[in-house]
């Protein structure tokens, strides 16, 4: 005796739609994409938008908290002066915001 038909006859026993059980999962993955992937690229954007947007002069604030002026920029690197003749390399991803301001890029909990 195989159990192939009485599994099957249990599948096919409601008569519903196959369309219809496939609706909660599509509601479920378009909630999905509205309350946690579009805020999160939006957020990406701005980012994004932050940063190229960087020039020689502007006074911001690191991630980790270190205040300074920029004096040179490249794709990957930003200089900041810190104090008179000391001046440091930092990740463009490591800028946090402009000063006095509130930071464009959220620190990592740790």
């Amino acid at each position: 005796m195989s159990l192939a038909g009485p599994i099957l006859a249990m599948g096919a026993s409601d008569g519903s739609n196959p369309l219809v059980q496939i609706v909660p999962f599509v509601l479920i993955l378009g909630i999905f994409y509205f309350i946690i992937l579009l805020p999160t690229k939006r957020k990406q954007q701005k980012v994004q938008a932050f940063l190229d947007a960087l020039k020689v002069n502007d006074k911001i604030v690191t991630t980790s908290g270190i205040y300074g002026q920029i004096t040179k920029l490249t794709d990957q690197r930003v200089q900041l002066q810190i104090a008179d003749k000391v001046r440091i390399d930092v990740s463009r991803a490591a800028i946090g915001g402009y000063q006095d301001q509130p930071m464009v890029v959220e620190q990592n909990e740790a």
